[in-house]
């Protein structure tokens, strides 16, 4: 027979005797391989081995489960072949019958051994006896009794231990020290003990439900007698509470003893009911009060960091000793007596200034500081608003920083863009809120950020500027375009854009042809093609006159009149595109006259039914001038050229003599003259001298002039815009919107056909794109109800119906 079947042949055999009513009795051990004796049980095994196993010599493990559900053991071991073994268990004929002082003389061993270990003794049971001895007792049935003298035993010593605590004379750190170190060692003892009554505790107590183990019993009894005396709680709580105001004070104190006894309130389950409140009372005292001084001591910023090393510091304490469970209220304490109590008084006293001197590191921490506040973001994100539109509207407002005015909004704009994205988290609330304040201070200054936002661009696209690369240029009008979204009146811009682009492209004094088409793209996409269409369309007329100017002079090759060496270019503007210019008949050199009349022929035989006007005060020349040093050539206007040009015939001319040779205006005159003769280029002496022009002044060619360049370029003296042409410009753009709101009132009755006054006046806000008052659009209401687009209602006069 081999292994395998001998094995199923013992299995057989052993759920037959579990299918027998046992009844339990003692377990009796034997080691003769001859028999295992157990409880009730009994197993036989016969075994015959074959004679071809001769050399059969194995180990073999067995196990039997007895009726208490025991696992043991068989071993058997060198099985010899070809012989029979019988293992035999048999019940036995009575119980063994314990010693009569069993109980009293196990118990005092046990006694002996408790006390030992209570009293730091030597003792002299092994752990191996001291276990078996409880087990003995709770397998004959002692448990309850052992557990009731096991009770008694650690009731008394703990008794005992609290008691030395009961002097009022001992210093407080002595007193904490010398509790934990009875909570120390009450802790190994009931570990030790615990050890030894391990059998008890896993029979006995897990059985009865009501009663508390081994442990649970030691805690109960130490609480028990800490609760019950008020004087020694109350001693611990105040000693805690002390140790942790000194290290809030600055002092160091020993963090491992506060972990100690706190753990020890914890488990004994009296930490929030004895420590916490008193704790949390203590912490919003202390930290209100230095609050409140705080607060008057020290500026914002070194105020914000203070509070953040507080609560850096008690989430250290929280780490290092409190329960985990008092940090969430631990830390809202904190966070209302420092920064919930004072976050008004923070904010108007420490914003500005830190937003002023751009102060990221402590923006960045107001942030998060007001992060941790109910509605905190909120209030940060008004006083931010409130910020801007004060700053912004000093820079908008006052007239003596008009030529400084957008390169502030800009660096402005920026400064705050950088607060949001780096100390704000881009929090989009920010974002939106800084929107919000830019346009409401851009336009409390009708029209005039917008012009010069214009006149800004104008000086940013022009070829003397030399300041940027054009990835730079290009940023710089994509910063500029942020600002224009702002600006409520975008026709005034368009407007003094217009004449600004004008001049640029006629004179050629624009930077790059590619930021300039850039420039008028992002126009486009801003505002749509109605708003650049004219703008477009004077590149177009540029472009195309290119082409004519090619081909005239292809037509002059091709003609045999003789003409005198002028290189003429003429641009051919388009009227509705370009702005309006006042025209000016000024006397033209023969020369000049006879190109006019040459290109004007070519011209209207390509082009009949067009009318040409010229305009001398776009002209521009490039004139050969000799001196006594050298050749130089004189980049000037056309009126600066007509004056220039007297001086070929003479060697001094007067003021009155150039006016009627010339027929420029008189302050045209004066102005172009100034530039002449009282500026940096001064190819005219002016007699006398002096910076302003008078009616008897005279003019005289200055021979001996002196300068290193070859080309020179004579600036004609502007008339400052801030009189007639910014008014004039104004009074266009005014003439533009009232001829826009008479439209927007016609389309809005032709589809309405009858509407009251209040309903027209809210649809005419929606559609109109600039700011408008009531005021003017109930006068061009009147206007069209006078010009019979439109009557009043004869029943409501306070409604309108369209007159078809």
């Amino acid at each position: 027979m081999n292994v395998e079947n001998w094995r199923l042949k013992i299995r057989r055999k052993h759920n037959e005797l579990n299918s027998e009513d046992l009844s339990p009795v003692s377990l009796t051990r034997y080691s003769e391989f001859s028999g295992v004796k157990r409880k009730r049980d009994t197993l036989e095994i016969d075994e015959n081995m074959s004679d071809n196993s001769s050399d059969f010599s194995k180990r073999a493990n067995f196990s039997a489960i007895t009726s208490n559900g025991i696992n043991r053991n068989l071993n058997i071991l060198n099985l010899k072949p070809t012989t029979t073994k019988k293992i035999v268990i048999k019940n036995l004929k009575s119980e063994p019958k314990l010693p009569d002082d069993f109980r009293e003389q196990t118990w005092g061993k046990l006694q002996e051994a408790v006390l030992a270990i209570q009293n730091s003794r030597a003792n002299e049971y092994s752990l191996e006896e001291l276990y078996k001895a409880v087990e003995n007792m709770c397998i004959h049935n002692m448990a309850h009794t052992l557990y009731n003298n096991l009770h008694v035993l650690i009731d008394n010593h703990v008794r005992r231990n609290i008691e030395q605590f009961l002097a009022e004379s001992m210093d407080r750190f002595l007193f904490l020290k010398k509790m934990n170190e009875t909570w120390q060692a009450h802790c190994r003892q009931m570990i030790m003990i615990r050890n030894i009554f391990l059998c008890l505790d896993r029979t006995y107590v897990l059985h009865n439900a009501q009663i508390a183990s081994i442990w649970d019993m030691g805690l109960e009894l130490f609480r028990q007698y800490i609760m019950a005396n008020t004087l020694v709680q109350t001693r611990i709580v105040e000693g805690l509470l002390m140790l942790i105001e000194k290290e809030r004070q600055g002092d160091t104190v020993d963090r491992t003893l506060l972990k100690s006894l706190l753990r020890m309130l914890t488990d004994l389950q009296i930490y929030e009911k004895a420590f916490e409140e008193k704790f949390l009372v203590a912490t919003e005292r202390l930290y209100a009060a230095e609050g409140q001084r705080l607060m008057q001591e020290l500026d914002v910023p070194d105020y914000l960091a203070h509070v953040d090393k507080r609560l850096i510091e008690e989430n250290e304490r929280v780490y290092h000793y409190l329960d985990a469970n008092t940090k969430p209220r631990l830390i809202h304490t904190v966070e209302k007596q420092l920064l919930t109590d004072h976050v008004t008084n923070i904010l108007q006293k420490g914003l500005d200034g830190l937003l002023e001197e751009n102060r990221l590191n402590d923006l960045s921490l107001l942030y998060s500081l007001f992060g941790r506040v109910k509605n905190g973001h909120t209030e940060l994100c008004t006083a931010f608003n409130l910020y801007i539109k004060k700053r912004g509207r000093t820079i908008v407002i006052d007239p003596e920083k008009d030529k400084t005015m957008v390169q502030e909004l800009l660096d402005f704009k920026d400064a705050m863009d950088n607060i949001v994205a780096t100390c704000f988290n881009k929090n989009e609330k920010f974002s939106n809120s800084l929107k919000e304040a830019f346009e409401n201070f851009i336009n409390q200054r009708t029209n005039k950020p917008a012009e010069l936002i214009a006149k800004f661009v104008d000086s940013k696209l022009r070829a003397g500027n030399k300041e940027a690369t054009e990835e730079e240029l290009e940023r710089l009008l994509d910063k500029i375009m942020v600002l224009f979204r702002f600006i409520h009146g975008k026709d005034v811009f368009e407007a003094f854009y217009k004449k600004d682009l004008a001049k640029r492209l006629l004179v050629g004094k624009s930077a790059s042809v590619d930021a300039e088409k850039s420039m008028l793209s992002k126009l486009k996409q801003e505002c749509g093609g109605g708003f650049t269409s004219k703008l477009e369309g004077m590149f177009k007329d540029m472009e195309l006159s290119k082409d004519i100017n090619v081909a005239f002079k292809q037509h002059l090759s091709n003609t045999s009149q003789e003409l005198s060496a002028i290189d003429m270019t003429v641009n051919i503007l388009t009227m509705g595109y370009w702005p309006n210019y006042p025209l000016m008949n000024v006397v033209l050199p023969e020369e000049m006259v006879k190109f006019q009349e040459i290109f004007s022929k070519f011209y209207l035989s390509k082009h009949s039914g067009r009318k040409l006007t010229w305009q001398p005060t776009l002209g521009h020349c490039v004139l050969r001038a000799k001196f006594k040093l050298g050749m130089k050539e004189l980049v000037v206007s056309l009126f600066q050229s007509l004056v220039l040009l007297l001086f070929n015939s003479h060697d001094e001319l007067s003021f009155d003599y150039i006016k009627g040779a010339t027929n420029i205006e008189d302050g045209e005159l004066r102005r172009t003259l100034q530039s002449l003769a009282c500026g940096r280029a001064r190819v005219l002496n002016k007699i006398p001298k002096g910076r302003d022009v008078e009616d008897n002044d005279k003019f005289r060619f200055n021979n001996d002039f002196v300068n290193k360049l070859f080309r020179i370029k004579i600036n004609q003296i502007q008339m400052k815009e801030t009189t007639e042409e910014q008014k004039a410009t104004e009074e266009r753009v005014f003439q533009d919107r009232q001829y826009q709101i008479d439209a927007a009132i016609v389309r809005i009755m032709k589809m309405r056909k009858t509407l009251s006054h209040n309903l027209l006046i809210s649809e005419l806000y929606l559609q109109l794109k600039f700011p408008v008052k009531p005021a003017d659009l109930k006068k061009r209401i009147e206007s069209l109800i006078d010009r019979d687009y439109m009557e009043r209602d004869k029943d409501n006069p306070n409604h309108y119906n369209y007159v078809a």
